[in-house]
């Protein structure tokens, strides 16, 4: 009985299930990783393709007024074609704004760069002592939000609130006015710096700890300093992460806005229009001239493209000219 049973039960035949044919579960394989992009890529369109392409629609347009500008149709929006450019590079306060942030960056990206690499070279060092809690104090400053570090200098700045001009007060000292004429240049570099080293001593920092340590053990038996080692093998093992710091920088360096618009209430010197951005603020929801605004953050952009992409240009020829040597 039971070997019939087993025999009847052998004898019956299941479901088949369908395997998928080998077609079907390549074109699934292949199509899987474009499901994974589709929430990126949304985001992406929404929140900076479309922005941009709307801004790019706007700096073509312009308002045309017919009669009085009173009643229905007597404002339209018309095609303007490169009018709103041809009078944006034809600003001169736009012009002004962008020299101003050309000396600004040439104080801020070679000190901010120079301390970011010094004190990671600090850190990597052997004899250091308690590099988490120095590493932590340098990095703390990025931290903090750009607005509050602004506020935060321009409170320190001002003499009558200022800590360091009641002490030169009683020392008997001269009290500099930071926020007046040329030191507001300063002024402002201090709070760039003071906010970005850590962030880019962080970057050439892990640079350097990835640095093999026999590297350094070939080095020191061949009788290298610690001078030597940092600069013959350290600074130049790191060359990419310098690159890619001064291209950041570079870029926050053009986008310059946080600062003088926090210091302006605080001081005369700075105006509405001392730096492009500003003005592309000043002009779009000040003065309500989007169309115009519009063709200057364009520019600012085709700007900031181009001067990022000349310098990695730069670089990479070098780099280049180096290897063949």
């Amino acid at each position: 009985m039971k070997g019939t049973a087993r025999r009847r039960s052998s004898g019956v035949k299941g479901a088949p299930y369908a395997h998928p044919s080998p077609t079907t579960t390549l074109k699934r394989a292949r199509s899987a990783p474009y499901f994974f992009l589709v929430p990126a890529t949304v985001l992406f369109a929404l929140f900076f393709a479309l922005p941009i392409g709307y801004a790019l629609w706007l700096s073509f347009r312009k308002v045309k007024v017919s009669g009085l500008g009173i009643g229905s149709g007597a404002r339209r929006e018309v095609w303007a074609g490169l009018e709103n450019y041809t009078d944006a590079l034809s600003d001169s306060e736009l012009l002004h704004g962008a020299l101003r942030v050309l000396g600004y960056g040439c104080i801020v990206v070679p000190v901010m760069l120079g301390l970011a690499l010094l004190f990671a070279l600090m850190l990597d060092s052997e004899k250091v002592r308690l590099a988490p809690v120095t590493r932590l104090a340098i990095f703390l400053p990025y931290a903090i939000p750009g607005v509050v570090a602004a506020l935060l200098w321009g409170f320190l700045y001002l003499p009558d609130v200022s800590p360091f001009s009641y002490v030169l007060d009683k020392l008997g000292m001269p009290q500099p006015d930071l926020l007046d004429g040329g030191p507001l240049y300063l002024a402002l570099s201090n709070i760039a710096v003071w906010g970005g080293t850590g962030f880019n001593m962080i970057v050439i920092y892990t640079s350097l700890r990835a640095i093999p340590a026999e590297v350094y053990e070939a080095a020191k038996l061949d009788g290298a300093t610690p001078t030597q080692i940092a600069l013959r093998i350290k600074i130049p093992m790191v060359a990419p992460s310098l690159v890619l710091t001064c291209f950041f920088s570079i870029i926050a360096t053009l986008q310059m806005f946080n600062e003088p618009t926090t210091l302006k209430p605080l001081t005369n010197s700075v105006s509405t229009t001392w730096s492009p951005l500003m003005k592309v603020y000043r002009d779009a929801f000040g003065e309500g001239d989007i169309y115009g605004a519009a063709a200057q953050a364009v520019i600012i952009a085709f700007a900031t493209l181009l001067l990022s992409f000349g310098f990695l240009r730069a670089v990479n020829r070098r780099q280049k000219q180096e290897a063949a040597r």
